[in-house]
């Protein structure tokens, strides 16, 4: 324990790396949690929907919901999130869940919607992939 400033002072650039590698693997841990999002897997989405009425919001392009979504989803690409929150409106009490290709784009959403004022946010899980790996239907309607 003497020695540790020593080897900080001989080794900056190698212990640089270390803070930056733990810094990124407790983002990725703890980041969706900070956005106010809770991740749940396809059987509490089917739950929430048919027993809560909650809103399943596809942040995927058009052209990705129309090659196949969870029948009864929204879309509203991620990138229209913020112009179009007015649509949501309605739903502002309700449980909203995200769906997205990318959690990236789901944390960025669920962050938007928070500061907006829902309070009820979830994520899917693995996305659509998820959702189909559990072999439950999608539609192209």
């Amino acid at each position: 324990m003497e020695r540790l400033p020593e080897f900080i002072a001989n080794h900056l650039g190698l212990v640089s790396l270390f803070v930056a590698v733990l810094a990124l693997l407790l983002w990725n841990i703890f980041g969706s949690s900070l956005s106010g999002l809770s991740k749940i897997g396809p059987s509490e989405v089917t739950r929430l929907m048919n027993n809560e009425k909650a809103l399943l919001l596809d942040l995927r392009t058009s052209a990705d919901f129309s090659s196949g979504h969870i029948l009864n989803a929204r879309n509203i690409p991620a990138a229209e999130l913020e112009g179009r929150q007015k649509e949501l409106q309605k739903h502002k009490n309700s449980p909203v869940i995200l769906c997205c290709n990318r959690d990236s784009d789901g944390i960025k959403a669920g962050r938007i919607l928070k500061f907006a004022g829902y309070e009820k946010l979830y994520s899917l899980k693995g996305g659509l992939e998820s959702w189909r790996n559990a072999n439950l239907p999608v539609t192209r309607k």
